[in-house]
């Protein structure tokens, strides 16, 4: 494994972090693409932060050349992923076949559409039946079969919802509501086992895809822990603040009133599917190839809460 050598990210969200820190570790020299160009606190030392427009194709080959992968971690608003993810994915793709850079892709799982409570596995067909579940499956199809025809050398890094420091999204409605006095914010039915990822876990697996030449050309899912429920995920909230936390769970009717006046939930909607039964991702693979297992959620949501208590 090459020291020293250039790995690009796009995307300065929770998973670009977390993913730099990893190949910070692994002695790389990394670069990651901002919209704004902009330094915050919790980028990595040492990462050369580079203004650029991911729909660039011309810039994104200029800030890429040299780099011997590529991180797919950047993507629009939710509410914009139809007209603007995959144009924004094939910009960052295409330069990586011309500047001969691995290429990384950080997804989740609505391909997979509704399993009915299976487990879902890597293997398992595309039967999405959402908007953006339709638009994650032509995205990932297009990355895979640019590997296969030669075009790029690849990989896929999925998880199922994910939480952690620098996270905006779970982290931000379902944990840290609870530190200011409020009720969190849960989705569909709370009983309902669900598969949790940690953000840490995530960039430490795309950093890995990144760095480990027999891992390409194949899709890999997120070490994560057991699934639990929305409950039980409070009850872990509960111990790790030593007190009760207040909760409220929105549904269908709920948040198609919200919506109206909040783009992002109104988005969501379609979305329910993965709440209102067992959303079970089996992450094995990854686990026997790699060596490693997902954090547990007791450590992980510790690590969260104090984040949390540091920003504040």
């Amino acid at each position: 494994m090459t020291q020293n050598e250039l790995h690009v990210i796009f995307g300065t969200g929770a998973l670009g972090k977390w993913t730099a820190r990893e190949l910070i570790k692994l002695g790389k020299q990394v670069r990651m693409i901002s919209h704004s160009g902009k330094v915050d606190s919790r980028i990595p030392a040492g990462v050369e932060i580079v203004q650029g427009d991911a729909y660039d194709l011309a810039h994104n080959i200029e800030i890429t050349k040299g780099a011997a992968a590529i991180y797919q971690c950047a993507q629009p608003l939710y509410h914009e992923w139809a007209e603007k993810f995959p144009p924004m994915q094939k910009a960052i793709l295409d330069a990586a076949e011309v500047n001969g850079a691995k290429f990384i892709a950080a997804e989740n799982l609505y391909m997979y559409g509704d399993t009915n409570g299976q487990p879902i596995s890597e293997d398992m067909p595309y039967l999405a039946h959402t908007k953006k579940g339709k638009v994650r499956s032509e995205m990932s199809s297009a990355v895979m079969e640019a590997h296969r025809a030669g075009k790029i050398r690849a990989a896929i890094g999925r998880a199922s919802n994910f939480f952690g420091p620098d996270d905006k999204a779970v982290t931000s409605y379902a944990i840290r509501p609870a530190l200011e006095g409020k009720s969190v914010n849960l989705l569909g039915r709370i009983d309902q086992p669900h598969t949790f990822s940690y953000a840490a876990d995530f960039g430490k697996l795309l950093a890995t895809l990144g760095t480990r030449e027999e891992a390409l050309g194949q899709i890999w899912f997120t070490p994560s822990p057991a699934p639990v429920t929305q409950l039980e995920l409070v009850k872990l909230l509960e111990d790790e603040l030593g007190r009760k936390v207040k909760y409220m769970a929105a549904g269908k009717i709920m948040m198609s009133l919200l919506g109206l006046f909040i783009p992002d939930l109104r988005e969501s909607v379609e979305m329910l599917y993965e709440w209102n039964k067992p959303f079970i991702m089996d992450s094995s693979k990854a686990e026997k190839a790699f060596g490693w297992q997902g954090t547990s959620l007791k450590d992980a949501m510790h690590a969260t809460v104090e984040w949390i208590k540091a920003e504040k």
